[in-house]
């Protein structure tokens, strides 16, 4: 991978995964100060549509890299980092779609089934993408040689 590509995949995943992580405190454990609000934090729609319109830039960056270093590995029969990289392309299209299908369902029950489909996929996304640059690699050089 490039270093644009690596610099692109980090700052998605911190952009979206942090305003999602922040989003949902204010959205479920934040207090509002009116009893009469809607919103439990005066922040929490500014966070929301932030984290709506960063989330491409991460689908994005999940697609630039997908030759260059996904697809690679598969074929090369690379070992190491292979399950966080497994889990992140497990966790790619059901946290894509979950993100898109519960802003757009019309029932209560759709839009509850994708926000838990979300949350789990995101929070396991985020976790495997913060261990998974950390692992050794094959290619990678020690100081020493």
């Amino acid at each position: 991978m490039s270093r644009g590509q690596v610099w692109l995949v980090h700052a998605s995943n911190a952009l979206v995964g942090g305003t999602g992580v922040v989003y949902g405190w204010m959205r479920y454990f934040a207090e509002p100060e009116d009893e009469f609000s809607i919103v439990n934090h005066p922040w929490q729609p500014d966070v929301q549509h932030l984290h709506v319109l960063t989330a491409p830039l991460l689908v994005f960056a999940a697609g630039w890299i997908w030759t260059a270093h996904v697809a690679r590995h598969w074929r090369a029969g690379t070992r190491r980092g292979r399950r966080t990289g497994l889990a992140l392309v497990a966790m790619l299209l059901p946290m894509i779609a979950s993100g898109y299908l519960l802003q757009t369902a019309t029932s209560e029950s759709w839009r509850d089934a994708w926000i838990w489909v979300h949350v789990a996929t995101s929070v396991l996304w985020v976790l495997c993408a913060a261990v998974h640059p950390f692992l050794p690699h094959p290619r990678r050089r020690t100081r020493e040689e």
